[in-house]
């Protein structure tokens, strides 16, 4: 396979695009100056989409997401899941014709060109940043909830100061490599997952009255069909690790068959828990009570169910799914930096590896820095629904470029695995992720309408002269 593109031009610096040329083989692949191992099979990648997935949606949302929908907020996670899967099968087909480091980004700028690629590979490094810092809060709220579970009440004054602390902490992490918490990943998961099965389980038996006494039914959608899809556009954030598993395509497998399983089964399987989740949480309280219980409403529904031990499950279920979310989260925020400095739309040292530890330090800085000032603002609701904002501009972005590329032809593209229904998958994929963002509220809108302007403006200053589109033949 030879390189995508036709990378040329130089920055305000002098610097110039870094293109190496990749080549595949079944065992391996060779990319950005390394060799990459096809080690990861099918439940490895599974491992690493429901890994970066399964805490906010589960864990921090069901008490906010009921307060806004009621027990519709369930309608809410699937409108989610089914807008997540529309993306999952063209970033798959993007993915085995094109693995490289960047994910979202490389795709945008070699299907579309250099001032798509370079908004959204500047905005994807903001939407991990919001991302990342909202993982974090819910971080210190369950850290804080942790102590009182211990009988060490500290109130919420300590949750931001926690954050901040394991946000520090995470960086650090990365910075000193990541390889042991890369194997700790698929414990962690398999853990959550045990822990949740027996939790919603009995929580679902209870919920219909086959154990225990039959909660009293409540009105599905008590707010109306509007709070549905705004609550949808905020839930969005729970659905954006899926595409983490593109980021490592070249070291899966078989990926014309493991990538698309383990991107969309990944999509399927968190969402199956988060729509049981609200069923198992409404079931339990009732919507009204639930939101009253804020950020870690999901540990007095396991007190509900277990009893204490309950409730320390949940602390403990809710500790590792923050901490696993925000430390892959940190790691994708560097990669996306990484990629766009390698193409000279950041200046080259922000691509500057670690000679001790083989990180790319200075882009985990511009990551973590950014993080800890918003981790500070405490402000849940809007960190999630700019981070969801930048994401679906990403992902509505993908599916165009995927179009483009297909109606091109050009001779490089050769994917292992070609998207069934089109083109109606992708354009129905593009399309509901730009309408969920009419959704969401106004500040989150016009924050992120903010960030998007304003890497605009920074490619314009800096990168203007930079050619990224791939080669069309």
């Amino acid at each position: 396979m030879s390189d995508p593109s036709s990378a040329g031009g130089t920055n305000v610096e002098g610097e110039s695009p870094r293109v190496e040329p990749t080549i595949e083989t079944d065992e391996v692949t060779i990319t950005d100056d390394a060799e990459l191992e096809r080690t990861l099979g099918l439940t490895g990648g599974l491992a690493i989409g429901i890994g970066t997935m399964i805490g906010a949606g589960i864990f921090v949302f069901p008490g906010l997401a009921a307060g806004r929908a009621g027990p519709a907020a369930a309608g809410s996670f699937a409108i989610g899941a089914i807008i997540a899967l529309l993306v999952a099968l063209p970033a798959s087909e993007l993915a085995t014709a094109m693995p490289k480091s960047g994910g979202g980004y490389y795709y945008i700028s070699r299907g579309l060109g250099t001032l798509p690629g370079a908004v959204v590979g500047l905005s994807l490094w903001f939407g991990l940043v919001f991302a990342t810092a909202f993982y974090l809060v819910g971080f210190g709220y369950y850290a804080v909830d942790t102590l009182a579970e211990l009988g060490v009440s500290v109130g919420d004054g300590l949750v931001i100061p926690l954050a901040l602390l394991f946000g520090a902490g995470v960086t650090v992490l990365n910075v000193t490599g990541t390889e042991n918490a890369a194997k700790l990943q698929n414990g962690i998961v398999a853990l959550l997952l045990s822990i949740l099965i027996v939790f919603l389980g009995y929580g679902g038996l209870d919920a219909l009255g086959i154990v225990g006494e039959p909660s009293a039914p409540e009105q599905f959608a008590p707010f109306g069909t509007m709070p549905v899809l705004t609550t949808a556009a905020l839930v969005f954030t729970s659905y954006l690790g899926f595409a983490q598993v593109a980021t490592v395509a070249g070291e899966i497998r078989d990926p014309g068959r493991n990538l698309p399983l383990a991107m969309v089964g990944s999509v399927l399987v968190v969402g199956v828990l988060y729509v049981a989740t609200i069923f198992v949480a409404t079931g339990a309280f009732g919507s009204e009570r639930l939101s009253t219980f804020g950020e870690t409403a999901m540990v007095e529904v396991g007190r509900h169910y277990f009893g204490p031990a309950g409730a320390v499950a949940i602390v403990f279920g809710g500790l590792l799914a923050t901490m696993s979310s925000a430390n892959a989260s940190v790691l994708s925020t560097s990669r996306a930096i990484y990629a766009v400095s390698k193409d000279a739309l950041l200046p080259r040292r922000a691509s500057h590896i670690n000679l001790r530890y083989g990180t790319p330090h200075v882009a985990l800085g511009m990551a973590g820095g950014p993080i800890l000032v918003l981790v500070a603002t405490g402000r849940v609701e809007l960190l999630a629904e700019v981070a969801s904002f930048l994401h679906l501009v990403t992902y509505g972005l993908l599916c165009v470029a995927l179009l483009a590329l297909r109606r091109a032809d050009p001779s490089w593209y050769e994917p292992d695995f070609r998207v069934p229904g089109y083109p109606v998958v992708p354009i129905l994929g593009a399309l509901a992720s730009f309408a969920l963002i009419g959704f969401m509220q106004r500040t989150s809108q016009l924050v992120g309408v903010g960030i998007m302007l304003a890497t605009a403006g920074w490619y314009a200053y800096y990168g203007r002269d930079v050619t990224l589109k791939g080669v069309v033949e």
